[in-house]
């Protein structure tokens, strides 16, 4: 009966993941193993407030999720319903890991760790490279 109980609380864990992903995210920050090991210089600091205030960009990279497993990501400019280099793909869920699959095929093309997943934040990295992370924001 215990067992049952435990088995039955796990799975709700994970069902509840997988629909807390379900959405519309953008990428907000993406660093790669070379970024991630360089520290930031003085400069740097001082500058990146004013380069962020000053540049406004109209383009946004979304990825979507949707409660049947498939999703789609790619580029989105202001103005444009339709976004560019847009690719199709299935996803699932176990655990902490992120599955992005090809949609004809049913491949694994990416395999994701999700640090962080909230109403707000999703984090990921790359599961054979932990120093590749990506952060997005979800806006639907």
């Amino acid at each position: 009966m215990k067992y049952g109980i435990l088995i039955l609380l796990v799975m709700a864990g994970y069902i509840c993941q997988a629909q807390a992903i379900i959405g519309t995210w953008q990428l907000i920050d993406e660093k790669t193993c070379f970024e991630s090991n360089i520290k930031e210089s003085e400069t740097e600091k001082e500058l990146l407030p004013m380069m962020k205030s000053s540049g406004t960009s109209s383009v946004a990279k979304l990825i979507r999720f949707d409660k049947k497993g498939a999703g789609e990501d790619g580029i989105f400019s202001a103005g444009r319903k339709k976004g560019s280099d847009m690719s199709s793909f299935k996803y699932t869920i176990n655990g902490q890991e992120l599955l992005l699959l090809d949609i004809k095929s049913g491949i694994m093309t990416q395999q994701l760790i999700i640090d962080e997943l909230s109403q707000s934040t999703l984090k990921v990295h790359n599961a054979k490279n932990e120093c590749e992370t990506k952060t997005f924001s979800r806006i639907k």
